[in-house]
């Protein structure tokens, strides 16, 4: 980002008094969502302010300098440690300008067909069909060197991958990745290092600035502020990025549009802290996560997982689940290699003590694999007292199966690619050396506190619908209850879309965007 574009980024560290500012448009969050409509609406001619409740690193100033432990603090949501209630779930979400897609694996999926039509039948959502979403979905791609993965960037855990999927039958093909000029160094998680991710840092946020947008970084926004049904700012404060405590400096911000774009975790409880009407009774309600289980092989040679992309191949065998009778059967998952790098592992494997120590030693020698499954039952998010967010979340009925039945798949393609050994990461390291063993999963535990998954991909809790009484924003993107407030992330969609969600965010964004300009207020 050149010298110019940086500039019209303030970090909290600038900032010596309170603020008070005058916008066409503020936009809550630099994501995906946020990202595009922003940079859509300064190319418009609108004045537009991003408030980003997480930093602003960069490349050319040696922000990311691949450590773990100081990206995790930097680049995740809660510094990488909010968990669910009943620590079943690791939120996984973005804490910085760009958002998660800083931090995400560059899996670039358009919305599945049989999603869309979902979405539409079920939930009444219209204007987001694949013909509204096709030339969308062909600018995104283009505009993010959307490509498929090269024979260069196959790792050899997604060699193993793949041998063990086609060895059992399985389907596999290459995974789409937003990538330029990748070198493979391993730390996607941790933010390129190399801009070679193309993150909403080094695509969506220029082309916002470059457009006359500007971003506050370190600024929390505390509540969306109505006036007669209609919301005319956001009150936010500033933070001390060291401390990650207010800094005792706020801005106010009025403006004629408001877009909440603050993410699948983070867009429902700042509404509710608003206290935003909302008659349908759904806010903060619905939510997916596509919570991810995952099991690790011991291999005899060297498999060093955290090198190269993560997941250059995958299976879509198993992305639809299958019922017999009424009766859960297989699927409902996508099927993937994994990327843990060290830390990351040490914290998902098993055991204690000199166990623990003995399964790192061998680290360079494990591979993972891993699903994204696509939950049924849904979570939910409520306040405590002092605003903070509680999130509930149960794995129960179908979505128990559908965890086992992963579990199951990610351990025999592991065996089958040559693992001597499968570890589950439950409370007792559950053992597994060939198929026949393959029946433990089914007595293994997986809820409240006994198995750890990831959440990466949160969604609903904002949902889109026609119908103001079952949905909390309309097919515009608007709150159907206060005026100009839009939401532009993945808490509108019904569902989790079963596949990464990146470019189904900017897409929904894009049409988000027309819809503003279209009914820009007087």
């Amino acid at each position: 980002m050149d010298d110019a574009l940086k500039e019209r980024v303030l970090e909290a560290r600038a900032v010596e008094r309170d603020l008070d500012e005058r916008v066409d448009a503020v936009v809550i969050g630099t994501g995906c969502g946020g990202a595009v409509v922003g940079k859509e609406l300064a190319s418009a001619g609108k004045s537009v302010l991003f408030l980003e409740r997480g930093g602003f690193f960069l490349m050319d100033r040696g922000d990311f300098d691949q450590r773990e432990d100081d990206m995790l603090a930097r680049i995740d949501g809660g510094r990488g440690l909010d968990v669910s209630s009943t620590s079943t779930l690791a939120l996984t979400y973005g804490h910085n300008v760009g958002g998660a897609s800083v931090h995400y694996w560059a899996d670039s999926w358009r919305t599945p067909r049989d999603r869309i039509e979902l979405w539409a039948t079920k939930f009444g959502v219209e204007g987001h069909d694949e013909a509204t979403l096709a030339p969308l979905f062909d600018r995104i791609e283009r505009d993010l060197n959307v490509h498929r993965a090269e024979d260069a960037r196959v790792n050899e855990m997604n060699r193993l991958f793949a041998l063990g999927a086609q060895r059992l039958g399985f389907g596999t093909e290459r995974v789409m990745q937003a990538r330029k000029n990748c070198v493979g160094s391993g730390y996607c998680m941790q933010g390129c290092a190399y801009d070679a991710k193309q993150s909403q840092l080094v695509t969506g946020i220029p082309a916002a600035l470059a457009a006359g947008a500007r971003v506050f970084a370190d600024c929390e926004a505390e509540a969306i502020l109505v006036e007669d049904g209609r919301a005319i700012g956001v009150a936010a404060r500033f933070i001390d990025r060291r401390t990650n405590k207010p800094s005792g400096r706020t801005v106010r911000v009025r403006a004629k549009v408001v877009v909440a774009a603050a993410g699948g975790f983070g867009t429902a409880p700042l509404l509710l802290r608003s206290k935003i009407p909302d008659p349908s009774g759904q806010l903060g309600r619905n939510l997916r996560v596509n919570p991810c289980p995952q099991t690790f092989g011991l291999f005899d040679h060297d498999v060093v997982m955290w090198r190269n992309i993560p997941a250059a191949v995958d299976s879509m065998d198993f992305r639809l689940a299958s019922y017999e009778g009424g009766r859960y059967v297989e699927g409902g998952y996508l099927l993937y290699p994994n990327q843990l790098p060290p830390a990351a592992l040490s914290a998902f494997l098993p055991g204690f003590g000199r166990e623990h120590r003995a399964l790192m030693e061998q680290a360079h020698r494990i591979g993972s694999s891993i699903c994204w499954t696509d939950d049924v039952n849904a979570g939910s998010c409520a306040l405590d007292d002092e605003g903070c967010p509680i999130w509930r979340y149960d794995i129960t009925g179908d979505d128990d199966l559908i965890i086992r039945d992963a579990l199951a798949k990610t351990a025999h393609v592991l065996l089958a690619a040559g693992a001597r050994e499968v570890i589950v990461p439950d409370l007792v390291g559950t053992r597994i050396h060939d198929d026949k063993e393959l029946a433990k999963i089914d007595r293994v535990a997986i809820g409240e506190g006994s198995m750890l998954f990831a959440a990466p991909h949160p969604a609903g809790m904002c949902r889109m619908g026609r119908d103001p009484k079952t949905s909390v924003v309309d097919c515009r993107h608007e709150v159907h209850s206060v005026r100009n407030l839009y939401v532009c992330d993945p808490s509108v969609f019904p569902t989790a879309v079963s596949v990464d969600p990146s470019l189904t965010i900017m897409a929904y964004s894009h049409v988000a965007a027309r819809h503003i300009l279209e009914r820009w207020p007087a």
